[in-house]
């Protein structure tokens, strides 16, 4: 039973970071179902309460982190708030158009052409594109790092400490 309890913890990590390129899965949620399975199947199953703290610390700013680096990167390259929405709305319809490079190229699209209707400057709208696929780069990497941090603490603590 235990085999088959670790097969779902770590198919559920797998699950997680297949989430980066296919934003329709909630990533960091996802990690949770490995740890609640591996608390909950076990007996000794006994993760530290700093673990919990710190997962649940880590959650709220991975998906903080998300809407801020969009904001902040499509604005910073001179954006509108139609162009963050557009994003938004680009990242979940590319991972269905093209998977995986959807999730780069159609909210390039989106932001381009809403750019564009709204005043007809290529560079500009070209620009504003740009910030889009940095947020998404850059929010995906930052939230690489801090679930590789979160699942190689799980397994410190369920295997080294317990």
């Amino acid at each position: 039973m235990s085999v088959i309890l670790w097969l779902c913890i770590i198919a559920a990590f797998v699950v997680a970071f297949i989430g980066l390129i296919k934003p329709i899965i909630p990533s960091v949620l996802v990690l949770w179902i490995g740890f609640l399975i591996y608390q909950f199947g076990f007996h000794n199953g006994q993760l530290s309460w700093v673990f919990y703290v710190s997962m649940i610390l880590f959650t709220v700013f991975i998906l903080v982190a998300d809407f801020v680096m969009n904001k902040y990167f499509v604005n910073k390259f001179g954006g509108s708030k139609l162009s963050e929405y557009a994003a938004l709305i680009g990242v979940i319809v590319g991972c269905f158009v093209f998977p995986p490079f959807g999730i780069i190229i159609v909210p390039f699209v989106a932001v381009l052409i809403v750019e564009m209707i709204q005043e007809p400057n290529l560079s500009k709208a070209l620009k504003a594109s740009m910030g889009s696929v940095m947020a998404f780069l850059a929010s995906s990497i930052a939230q690489a790092i801090i679930m590789i941090i979160m699942v190689t603490w799980f397994f410190i603590d369920a295997l080294l400490i317990n």
